[in-house]
């Protein structure tokens, strides 16, 4: 498609200062089965992104086009940087949470949890002092999006690997399917949205790590397909929410500020560019592109 106006829905009029009603939706590429796990690395001006049925990492530059990064996969989907750089993911298929060292070889960082394989980790976070958190629904036990499979757990939870033993630890176990998780631009607390429920909830982060309340904090609403999924805070505390429609827009005190809606099923979007006032955009078969006027937090 061409360059087309995208459809804003105001709900709060200090969404005006994130992003202009006029702007323009670019359709960078298409042609995927399903994309997902938008990151950017700002050291190579490149685009990372799962194409999950595909069992296909691909990138994406303005200079390159689309490349692959990474195939098989095992249906991978989220991704995020550590700390010294190195690219976190999480597998559906093979049921694990990996780390690509510098030399490019593979670290299996989480595969198990009381002897039990974990179900499917899903998104992934790091903190500033380099714990990793990550979802574990069970989508990717399920065809096309994963390997068929049971399951060998009896819960659907959220884990911190710890940075320096690497222990893995079980932080919740109450959701129905966990997905989108980012901690708020301090790091006190950690919203997680559950797909399955249609919510946010929001926990304290503690001194050790742990997490603790979990009350609903926002439920996104709205016209069009989709569910709650990746989730991330710009550079200024606002929470943005894959949901219906498009991409939800929160202020910290969970007032919906307005929507962007996109033209396809969204799953997951990142900052890019120098400035990083790109949003660049997963949305099932294709990956889209927008100006904004906040931009996002640097993660490489």
């Amino acid at each position: 498609m061409a360059d087309a106006k995208i459809s804003v829905e105001i709900r709060d009029e200090r969404f005006r200062q994130i992003i202009n009603e006029d702007t323009v939706i670019d359709q960078v590429a298409t042609g995927f089965i399903f994309t997902e796990g938008a990151m950017w690395n700002s050291k190579t001006s490149e685009l990372i992104f799962s194409d999950m049925p595909g069992d296909v990492v691909r990138k994406w530059s303005a200079k390159n086009g689309i490349t692959t990064y990474r195939q098989p996969s095992h249906k991978q989907n989220g991704h995020y940087f550590d700390l010294e750089g190195r690219l976190v993911s999480c597998s559906h298929s093979a049921s694990n949470v990996t780390r690509e060292e510098h030399d490019g070889s593979i670290t299996i960082l989480a595969s198990h949890y009381n002897g039990k394989e974990l179900n499917s980790p899903n998104d992934i976070i790091v903190k500033s002092d380099g714990s990793i958190y990550f979802s574990d629904p069970t989508y990717g036990r399920m065809e096309g999006f994963g390997l068929l499979r049971d399951q060998d757990m009896d819960y659907q939870g959220v884990y911190r690997i710890n940075p320096d033993s690497e222990e893995l630890t079980l932080l919740v176990d109450d959701f129905k399917q966990p997905n989108g998780l980012t901690f708020s631009i301090d790091e006190k607390f950690i919203y997680i949205n559950d797909t399955d429920k249609g919510h946010i909830r929001m926990f304290d982060v503690a001194d050790d790590g742990s997490i603790y309340g979990g009350d609903i904090w926002a439920t996104p609403q709205g016209s069009g397909d989709g569910g709650c999924d990746g989730m991330k805070a710009d550079s200024t505390g606002n929470i943005y929410c894959a949901g219906p429609g498009g991409i939800h827009v929160y202020t910290p005190d969970a007032t919906s500020l307005g929507v962007i809606h996109v033209p396809e099923v969204t799953a997951n979007f990142t900052w890019g560019d120098d400035d990083l006032k790109t949003l660049y955009i997963t949305a099932s078969t294709s990956i889209y592109k927008i100006r904004v006027k906040v931009p996002g937090p640097k993660i490489s």
